[in-house]
């Protein structure tokens, strides 16, 4: 969680490593409670971002990289999944297809050809708290794209005979990527079952059952209710600055009219007093697999308590060869072929930490398990060390500053911090937190998250009498 999913486009999962590197996976943390010393402070700034704000209340963020003649385009909305009303689960993944169906200027499938045919390459994607859509175009053709999707943005043209077929391909796509993927429908029952009442257990995708019944009415619905100028962030990376941008922004977003845009509301998730298991076995189970997840802090609802501390911890246990979980578990005792620990702390509500392994051939699912929890205690009972935190950090800030050599990475990271409720300012700080934590607030959030029985345990196996 979050998930994120597309047909036309892979499904993306966003976690300890899903944007640029493992060591950066939230360059975006608000400014609280951790004060670097000034002589050792790493310095303030990752990608040294420009922005404006347009009349009608569209941000626009720009991150100039002058390499190649080359733009990455993206326009974040500030809706996910999370946002949508019971009954009508993926709906908002739904619409992400349906915004290629045309306008009166742009013909229903035609948005993509006219970007190929340009040289570029466009995509889009849908998760809990975001829905973004970008294109990789030559400098030239950036007021090309700008003006298709400011005209999507007001003036989508949908008609029973584009909406309908539409959803019989997202039914096909739940088919394929879910229903026939083992992994991927323990996936959906661990999130299910750690959110059994707040939307971030409904799978984006949505439940087959209501995904049969979404209508045009209820697309144009969402669409009218989200889809604005203010609730959407546009973020630019590469060959151009905000003073070249702005004239072009302001002739084509700055031409969408502003209106209301409903506040998000979201249930709360009611306290979880116990562990909670599920076990899935199917035959089509080639690699068994255990998987536990912990709610956790985010960066909106626990700004600067222990989401920069996670992120080390993220990094010690799970940071390549050398990690914790990979060296005990998989090279010196050889009980799993791996072993990680990832946390996610981009959320609009609650973020999660998650842990798991697949084990080595011939070895017993309880007996991995044992070891992987066992890891985990010793965590808790010895802690980590102030070489270890030190060396993580020099890591994730190394990390850090080869993100800026990317054009998407930056603006993936930087619309998916605006999209959660953070600022600028918070990503830019991310090195000086990052390199402000120490082994006491490791340990101290470790027990905090990992110390709680607030967590569920998924086992992936095969039949009975087929797992050894």
């Amino acid at each position: 969680m979050p998930a994120v999913v597309s047909l036309r486009r892979p499904i993306r999962r966003f976690a300890a490593a899903s944007l640029f590197a493992a060591a950066a996976l939230a360059l975006s943390a608000p400014l609280t409670l951790l004060t670097p010393s000034p002589a050792l402070a790493a310095e303030k700034g990752v990608f040294f971002p420009e922005s404006f704000t347009l009349a009608n209340g569209m941000q626009v963020v720009v991150i100039p990289n002058r390499r190649v003649p080359v733009v990455t385009h993206m326009v974040w909305y500030k809706v996910g999944a999370a946002d949508e009303e019971r009954g009508v689960s993926g709906i908002a993944h739904f619409l992400e297809h349906l915004m290629f169906k045309g306008t009166d200027q742009v013909a229903p499938g035609a948005f993509s050809r006219i970007v190929a045919k340009n040289g570029g390459r466009d995509n889009a994607f849908t998760s809990y708290d975001y829905t973004a859509y970008h294109q990789n175009v030559a400098r030239d053709r950036l007021e090309l794209v700008m003006t298709m999707e400011a005209d999507r943005m007001a003036n989508l043209r949908l008609t029973d005979a584009l909406v309908d077929p539409e959803r019989d391909v997202i039914i096909e796509e739940r088919r394929q990527r879910v229903e026939n993927k083992p992994t991927d429908r323990m996936s959906e029952l661990v999130n299910a079952t750690l959110f059994v009442h707040h939307p971030y257990g409904t799978p984006v995708i949505g439940w087959p059952q209501e995904m049969a019944t979404l209508t045009r009415a209820d697309a144009e619905r969402f669409y009218k209710t989200w889809y604005a100028p203010n609730n959407a962030i546009l973020v630019v990376s590469g060959d151009v600055s905000a003073a070249e941008l702005k004239p072009l922004a302001e002739r084509t977003y700055g031409a969408v009219a502003a209106r209301p845009v409903p506040e998000r509301r979201r249930v709360s998730e009611p306290p979880m007093a116990a562990e909670r298991r599920v076990t899935l076995r199917d035959p089509e189970v080639r690699q068994p697999w255990i998987h536990r997840s912990w709610v956790a802090p985010s960066h909106r609802v626990d700004p600067g308590h222990h989401v920069y501390a996670l992120q080390v911890l993220a990094e010690i246990m799970s940071g390549g060869s050398t990690s914790r979980l990979y060296r005990e578990l998989v090279v010196e005792r050889k009980l799993a072929t791996s072993a990680w620990l990832g946390y996610n702390p981009n959320a609009w509500d609650m973020g999660t930490l998650n842990t798991g392994a697949t084990p080595a051939a011939g070895v017993p699912m309880d007996r991995l398990e044992d070891a992987l929890w066992g890891e985990i205690r010793k965590l808790l009972d010895q802690g980590v060390t102030d070489d270890e935190v030190a060396t993580a950090r020099k890591r994730m800030l190394a990390a850090a500053a080869y993100a800026r050599d990317s054009l998407t990475g930056p603006a993936q990271t930087l619309g998916a911090a605006l999209a959660t409720g953070q600022s600028l300012d918070d990503v830019e700080s991310w090195p000086v937190r990052i390199d402000a934590v120490t082994a006491e607030q490791v340990n101290a959030a470790a027990r905090a998250v990992l110390g709680k029985t607030n967590h569920v345990t998924g086992v992936l196996l095969p039949p009975v009498g087929k797992d050894g």
